[in-house]
């Protein structure tokens, strides 16, 4: 590597010693390790690094531009099939969705007239999405949807089905209700703040804000099917989940 004053020191000596092969090496053993940790921490790492990469690069963003804050990330299942649900009034939602957890992999249900377009049909891909047609009722898409959550995945929805007009949180959707109630797997609600005002419906740019997004307990599946008066009373088991979500909204200052 060249001369190197090391003034009689032998850790600094040893290090001069160590040839530029030797240096390039360590880093990529370094790399590697690296690797290692990032596969044991995060679902399907190696299969999905598309998946990863964004949300990574989505973290780094909101977290400078949002000052993006999460509380209660513990809650959301380490293993097992598991329904994330937010409110939504944003499309900032489903990737602030996604930055909430570090480890799973989360397969978001989203419309499919978004993937008309090119790109996101390609990004959709990519993502592992579920892609739902809100016009008919897409039993496909939901059958899809349980089968994954019964494989052990994590699927995001927005029970809502739409963003709110206004930022207030809206009913719930009889066809997601039914995938609550059927899916017979922990449902996590989640409450997001701040994406409103970051980028509201119809809005062309970002206004200042910050975004929270706090997760609630998990409710069971059983307290799913209780909460349903009459057998295949879905909305009841939609208002339990938005009723939870709605819990989680931070209070207002006057």
């Amino acid at each position: 590597m060249g001369a190197c004053a090391s003034g009689g020191c032998p850790v600094a000596e040893f290090l001069c010693g160590i040839p530029a092969w030797g240096w390039w090496a360590g880093a990529a053993g370094l790399f590697a390790l690296w690797l290692c940790r990032q596969a044991w921490k995060r679902e399907h790492f190696f299969a999905s690094l598309f998946y990863w990469t964004a949300r990574a690069v989505c973290f780094a963003y909101f977290r400078c531009k949002f000052r993006l804050r999460i509380t209660g990330a513990e809650n959301i299942p380490v293993r097992g099939g598991a329904v994330l649900c937010a409110n939504h009034t944003s499309y900032l939602d489903p990737p602030v969705l996604g930055c909430a957890t570090s480890r799973r992999l989360v397969r978001f249900m989203a419309r499919s007239t978004l993937a008309k377009n090119k790109w996101l049909d390609f990004l959709y891909k990519r993502l592992k999405a579920i892609l739902l047609d809100r016009d008919r009722g897409d039993l496909g898409a939901m059958k899809t949807a349980i089968k994954c959550l019964k494989a052990g995945d994590v699927v995001g929805i927005f029970p809502e089905g739409t963003r709110s007009p206004d930022g207030t949180i809206q009913e719930a959707k009889g066809g997601i209700a039914f995938l609550l109630a059927k899916a017979a797997v922990p449902v996590v609600p989640m409450h997001i703040a701040g994406a409103y005002q970051a980028f509201p419906k119809g809005a062309k740019k970002f206004s200042p804000s910050r975004i929270t997004v706090t997760i609630g307990k998990p409710i069971p599946p059983e307290e799913i099917l209780a909460a349903m008066p009459q057998k295949g009373d879905y909305a009841a088991a939609g208002a339990l989940v938005m009723r939870r979500i709605a819990g989680l909204a931070p209070e207002k200052t006057p």
